[in-house]
């Protein structure tokens, strides 16, 4: 035998999902980013501290790099992924802030820095002493502040995709 329902069950039954629908539409238009784990970031250690570590591994996303933003948290930074080790050189093209600079071998560790490189600098290119696989951007005075050196460790605690 069938069983009726009552007008008033489907009206309830009803407004009940379009809260929950509510609610589920406010929490993904207005919940915060999850910078860490979005694509295209990762963290790391670095003299000693976290930073969130934007990654550059596209054609388009390394032409850009940090140019055009206005500032650069100090526990930020853009790594710049490549296929081979070689000299690659930065310039400050549209650059409003200044960097510091690290170049990075296959294991991760610096092999060259450019400290306080000024916006001013453009269109003068920095290069590495040595060959480099990677590039890290990080606001001026990183270096300074945490003591990054020749030799100092990069440690990522993500995988880095890389493409051509």
């Amino acid at each position: 035998m069938a069983r009726l329902i009552s007008a008033r069950t489907v009206i309830i039954a009803f407004s009940v999902a379009l809260v929950i629908g509510a609610v589920l539409f406010f929490y993904r238009t207005h919940a915060p980013a999850a910078a860490p784990t979005a694509p295209g970031l990762t963290t790391a250690e670095f003299g000693g501290v976290s930073l969130r570590i934007e990654l550059a591994t596209t054609t388009v996303a390394k032409e850009k790099g940090l140019g055009g933003r206005t500032s650069v948290p100090s526990d930020y930074g853009m790594l710049f992924v490549f296929l081979k080790d070689d000299y690659y050189g930065f310039w400050m093209k549209d650059m409003r802030v200044p960097l510091d600079l690290f170049w990075l071998d296959d294991k991760g560790q610096v092999v060259s820095i450019a400290e306080d490189v000024a916006t001013s600098s453009y269109p003068r290119a920095f290069y590495p002493t040595s060959p480099a696989r990677y590039v890290l951007e990080t606001a001026a005075g990183f270096a300074r502040t945490h003591g990054v050196a020749t030799g100092t460790p990069l440690i990522l605690r993500g995988v880095i995709p890389v493409s051509k």
